[in-house]
């Protein structure tokens, strides 16, 4: 048996949510009204030989997680990450998983961070291609005059993440 994917619909807050687990972690999430080729284009050009499977561990893990994090109750992930990318996009999502719960950084800081200070553009572009979002939190990386940027799943989700992960932990609300 090749490689296997499991996939789940998750509810929340800033809605639906399609969370797609191999056996090695989670590989996908997918916002709503996000864009590009979608989720079903993103798995079969990235995972075009998996055998779809009937739930797996790391997509149960992720999803409880995620609704803890929406309700307020976890600030920080430990399912395990299937990440598919370039060398380089891996290393901007490795930055980003360190930026902590309820700050920001901005695209120059994480191009320092990832040892490329030129380089801030294509860390907005490794960012935009992150397939996890909120588990690697993208809506932490804003432009460096504070502006937000753009975000995946619009910018309206970005602010309200932004602004319930400065509420008190357990005391903010997304809806």
């Amino acid at each position: 048996m090749g490689e296997v994917v499991a996939i789940s619909v998750l509810e929340s807050p800033i809605g639906r949510l399609r969370v797609a687990a191999t056996s090695g972690g989670i590989v996908l999430i997918a916002l709503p009204r996000s864009g590009g080729t979608g989720f079903r284009g993103w798995l079969e050009r990235v995972l075009p030989d998996a055998e779809p499977v009937e739930g797996l561990p790391t997509l149960e893990v992720a999803c409880r997680e995620l609704q803890q994090y929406f309700a307020g109750r976890r600030q920080e992930f430990t399912v395990p990450l299937d990440l598919r990318g370039t060398r380089f996009q891996l290393s901007v999502w490795r930055a980003i998983a360190e930026v902590p719960y309820g700050e920001t950084r901005s695209y120059a800081e994480l191009a320092r961070r990832v040892k490329r200070p030129s380089a801030y553009r294509a860390v907005g572009a490794a960012n935009g291609a992150n397939p996890v979002p909120v588990i690697i939190p993208c809506h932490r990386v804003i432009a460096s005059d504070g502006k937000l940027g753009g975000y995946g799943g619009g910018l309206e989700t970005k602010r309200r993440l932004l602004a319930f992960e400065k509420t008190a932990p357990g005391q903010g609300t997304l809806l």
